[in-house]
This record gives structure tokens, C-alpha cells and sequence, in this order.
């Protein structure tokens, strides 16, 4: 794979996980369509490597909090009991939330790799999910801040998450979605959905490290090394940056913008596999 195919597509991680729009498909229906060789394994790892890296960097100080409550400590050390009792709470929801899609996984992300990433299956996903977002993002009472919320959230939202595994429903979509639904408002169902990525994201280059490991000594990696990295810090930092934008727009804006360019190019998708179907 040359260098500037690996870097669009580090750009096209950055933004695609984190927006409401599906990496999954993106990254699947880039290469397809412009008849790019498969990067593989090692190059996804490096990819969602980068995306735990934007997420650490940007929400570090709150996973440190959530952490260390979590774990039975006070932290910060002058914080009223109250808070630290809310952050230790808050860390256990992630923990559950996290549950549903590492369970599911586990069980399925080979299944789901082998007979799900297909251009149809991700057309009628993206719009799909379209019409649930625009649904919740119109109708749901959205009124509750992230401090308010509780198990049942983690569950719901965790399950949701889940969901994501398949190509085209966004994991962001579909949490903050979900996160609508429970009435959270739009950032807060955000903050919610991306910190509860974390654990995920990181479960994902965690699982995959040991394959990787092994094919480096046996000098059967696909890209060379400096690739990998470059990929690496180009999907980190512009998945930063995009954390930062996303938040501050769904302060005052809606995900209208996002249902429209599911909608279009889920048909756009659905249209281009009708016809590649016919030509074949």
C-alpha cells in the first residue's frame, strides 16, 4: 500500500469513528471502490491503536478519576465525598456497559468479518440507523446530564454498542442514539458513548497484539513498520481534534447533518452494489 493510501485512510478512521457515519463501512467500501489492495491485519490494529490513542489523550484526565474512584481511592484529594462516590459509580457503569459488546465480540467478530462486510449489508445499515437516529434525535427528551446517569444506562447504551459489530451501524451512532433515547442530552450522550469506546477499542489492539507480534519476528508484517506508525499518529491526532469539534457541536446543533449523509450515501452504496451486481 503506498504511503498516501494509508494516510486517506487513517484520515477517513479519525473521522469515521468518532462521527455518527460507520468506520467500518468507510474503511471497507474505500478500498472497494477504488480497487485498493486489502492492507490487512496489521494496518487495522494501527489504525484503532491510533483511535485509543485520541480518546486516552482527550479524556485522560477523566479516565485517571474514574480509575482511581473506581478502585476504592479519593481523587482529586480535596473532592467532596458526594463526587468521588458519583466517580466510582460512573467507572463500575463503564465496566458493565462494556460487557454486552465484549461478550458479543468475542463470539462473533470472525463471523461477522467473513460473511457481514458486504456493500448491501452496510447500505441498508446506513440508512437504517439513519431513520433511528433522526427519530431519537427529533423526539427524545433530551434533559439529562452525564452525572445523572445510572446502571440501567450503562446496559442499554452497552448493549447498543454491541450492535455496532455489525458493518455500517456506527458505534458512535448507535450509542448516541441510545443515549437519546435514555434522555441524555446530545453531548452528554456523546461524552458518554465515547468514554464507554475506550475499554473497547482497547480490548481491540490488546486482542490483536499477540498475531501481530508473532508475524513482525516471522517478517511477514504487510506495510513496514514506518507506515504502521505514521498511520498510527495521523488517525491519533485527528481523531483528537474531531473528538474536540464533535463535542462543542452538539452543544448547540443537532445530528441532522449526519442523517442526511447516512441516508445519501447508504443509497449511494445500495444504487453502486446494484449496479456492480448487474455488470458481473
Amino acid at each position: 500500500m503506498p504511503v498516501y493510501q494509508a494516510i486517506i485512510l487513517a484520515l477517513v478512521q479519525a473521522l469515521t469513528e468518532f462521527l455518527p457515519v460507520s468506520s467500518t463501512a468507510h474503511l471497507t467500501l474505500f478500498p472497494w471502490m477504488f480497487h485498493w489492495q486489502d492492507p490487512g491485519l496489521a494496518f487495522d490494529v494501527a489504525l484503532h491503536a491510533g483511535t485509543l490513542l485520541a480518546v486516552l489523550l482527550y479524556f485522560f484526565k477523566d479516565w485517571l478519576t474514574l480509575t482511581l474512584c473506581g478502585l476504592g481511592m479519593k481523587y482529586p484529594a480535596g473532592a467532596p465525598a458526594e463526587e468521588v462516590a458519583q466517580h466510582r459509580r460512573f467507572f463500575w457503569y463503564m465496566v458493565v456497559g462494556t460487557i454486552p459488546g465484549g461478550v458479543l465480540g468475542f463470539l462473533y467478530e470472525h463471523k461477522i468479518e467473513e460473511h457481514l462486510r458486504t456493500p448491501p449489508i452496510i447500505g441498508w445499515s446506513m440508512v437504517l440507523i439513519a431513520v433511528v437516529m433522526w427519530w431519537a434525535d427529533s423526539h427524545a427528551k433530551v434533559s439529562r446530564e452525564i452525572e445523572q446517569s445510572n446502571v440501567g444506562d450503562a446496559v442499554a447504551i452497552g448493549t447498543a454498542q454491541a450492535l455496532a459489530l455489525c458493518p455500517g451501524v456506527s458505534r458512535s451512532g448507535i450509542t448516541i442514539t441510545t443515549g437519546l433515547f435514555r434522555g441524555f442530552t446530545r453531548a452528554a450522550a456523546t461524552r458518554f458513548s465515547f468514554l464507554l469506546s475506550t475499554p473497547l477499542i482497547a480490548g481491540a489492539v490488546v486482542s490483536h497484539l499477540p498475531k501481530l507480534i508473532k508475524m513482525h519476528k516471522a517478517g511477514g508484517l504487510e506495510l513496514p513498520l514506518s507506515t504502521l506508525l505514521l498511520s498510527i499518529a495521523v488517525s491519533g491526532i485527528a481523531g483528537y481534534f474531531v473528538i474536540a469539534f464533535f463535542l462543542r457541536y452538539l452543544q448547540t446543533r443537532t445530528l441532522k447533518v449526519f442523517v442526511v449523509y447516512r441516508l445519501v450515501f447508504g443509497m449511494l452504496i445500495l444504487v453502486w452494489a446494484f449496479f456492480q451486481a448487474g455488470v458481473r
